[in-house]
């Protein structure tokens, strides 16, 4: 398969977290056709019952590419035009997946054997295969994760604190409010004083975001609601210890505060030749925590276009970064 026919076939599969059995078994046959004619191995390492991350490897890697295979809701399928491919993760990150494979074949057929392929579940979600792969390292000295950076490679990337904030009351009926307690009130006073936090700036990052998600609560419009619950997510410049504590405090006495999920955020290097950017965005670099080597983070298309209805990677950038993924494969080698 060229590079569009494979990113399409991946497109094609409903990955959408956490059903990405079927694209994680694509990829193992795919991958295994691929290691039985080069002498390579390729193992489905289980994360959860239907959950795989996917390793193909020849030599002791040195450098792993590595990306996830889940994608957001809701799953649409791939179509293409002159310019672009269209369909739910074409650029987050099924297009990646195709540059990544392709540019390992080449490298297999320069005799290049020291590279492995790493493809993990659950990265839009919690993160679960990288931190699974954390716990079973292959002595890999550097990781170069896919995402959509716009070819461009990352020197800062941003971290993800997620809250869920509940609030309890008490039902009454609503002609009679002083006989019960409104969880509703409760939560909106709590999520007014999360939006006065100060957050965190850093002179690589930028400055911390706060977006509030969701919020969920309420029985009737005529019962005192006795149940409210909301999502925030914030975008961390740091490791989040200061943002944590103000979250919680911002809420106390009014409503819970129960974390999520924290990822710091990450800086990474840079390589000769290579345009550079930050982006706002998470990636799994931080679940790794440094276990696969030196974290670097490149890939063809626009994070502004992944997670909408419009996703799409151009066909010309797939192509360019089949190269550019050897290039930074060889650059590292060299180091």
């Amino acid at each position: 398969m060229n590079v569009f026919e494979l990113t399409r076939a991946l497109v094609d599969i409903d990955s959408v977290t956490p059903n990405e059995e079927a694209v994680g078994v694509y990829l193992a046959d795919y991958l295994s056709e691929v290691a039985g004619r080069t002498g390579g191995r390729v193992e489905r390492i289980e994360v959860e019952p239907h959950r795989h991350n996917v390793l193909a490897y020849w030599d002791a890697p040195v450098i792993t590419l590595s990306t996830h295979i889940d994608t957001v809701p809701p799953f649409f399928p791939s179509r293409e035009d002159d310019e672009f491919i269209w369909g739910r993760g074409a650029c987050d990150t099924k297009g990646i997946i195709a540059s990544m494979i392709l540019a390992a074949e080449a490298l297999l057929a320069q005799g290049e054997r020291r590279v492995a392929l790493l493809f993990v579940v659950g990265e839009e979600r919690n993160s679960a295969g990288a931190f699974a792969a954390a716990r079973d390292a292959r002595g890999s000295h550097y990781l170069i994760n896919g995402e959509p950076t716009e070819s461009k490679l990352v020197l800062g990337s941003k971290g993800a604190l997620r809250f869920e904030i509940i609030a309890q009351g008490r039902m009454a009926h609503s002609a009679y409010p002083h006989l019960g307690e409104s969880a509703i009130e409760k939560l909106l006073d709590a999520l007014e004083g999360v939006r006065k936090i100060s957050l965190p700036q850093d002179a690589v990052l930028g400055t911390s975001t706060l977006n509030i998600g969701t919020i969920h609560g309420g029985r009737a419009p005529n019962v005192i609601p006795d149940h409210a619950r909301a999502e925030i997510f914030v975008r961390l410049v740091d490791d989040g210890d200061s943002t944590r504590r103000a979250v919680i405090g911002a809420v106390a006495g009014k409503a819970e505060a129960k974390e999520v999920l924290c990822i710091p955020a990450a800086q990474m290097g840079s390589i000769a030749g290579l345009e550079t950017t930050v982006v706002a965005f998470t990636t799994d670099i931080p679940a790794f925590n440094g276990s696969w080597g030196t974290p670097y983070l490149f890939g063809p298309g626009s994070i502004h276009v992944a997670h909408t209805d419009e996703e799409r990677i151009s066909k010309p950038e797939l192509v360019a970064a089949i190269s550019t993924y050897q290039t930074i494969v060889r650059q590292l080698l060299k180091a």
